[in-house]
């Protein structure tokens, strides 16, 4: 987990169970995508950058695996860690764990593209993003 920051903390509610008294899927991906822009937020990717420059992003791959159910009154954090970012393409993996056990519900990986909202087409990412990225992956950041 030293490579992981969390990115969104949380509880389980009773509404956000299906009949079977289990969190639903639906309430899986809500969650990964609130962690989803707080990650983005740190890397800045953020909602001021994204409206300021007509800029958004847009997932194009997700696949998720549940390890253990979560239930109505379960305490969960998840920690995100950078795959990737290159270009106009970010990969990352988010992990949700069950706050009290630290035992991993379930995780998801990410593929994503930078978008520019007004020809709505991929373009790269900033230096400074990529710069960001670098950093979090602990690789060197070239002046030239």
């Amino acid at each position: 987990m030293k490579d992981q920051e969390i990115t969104c903390r949380g509880s389980v509610y009773p509404a956000q169970c299906d009949h079977m008294g289990h969190m639903n899927v639906m309430w899986y991906v809500g969650k990964f995508d609130e962690a989803t822009w707080n990650f983005f937020t740190g890397l800045g990717i953020s909602p001021t950058f994204l409206r300021d420059n007509a800029r958004g992003m847009a997932a194009v791959d997700q696949h998720i695996t549940y390890f253990q159910e979560l239930t109505a009154g379960d305490i969960i954090t998840i920690r995100t860690r950078l795959v990737e970012l290159a270009g106009k393409v970010i990969k990352f993996r988010h992990e949700m764990y069950n706050g009290e056990t630290g035992e991993t519900a379930a995780a998801t990986d990410l593929i994503a593209v930078h978008m520019d909202t007004k020809t709505r087409k991929s373009t790269a990412f900033p230096d400074q993003i990529i710069a960001n990225g670098a950093v979090r992956l602990g690789e060197q950041v070239s002046d030239g």
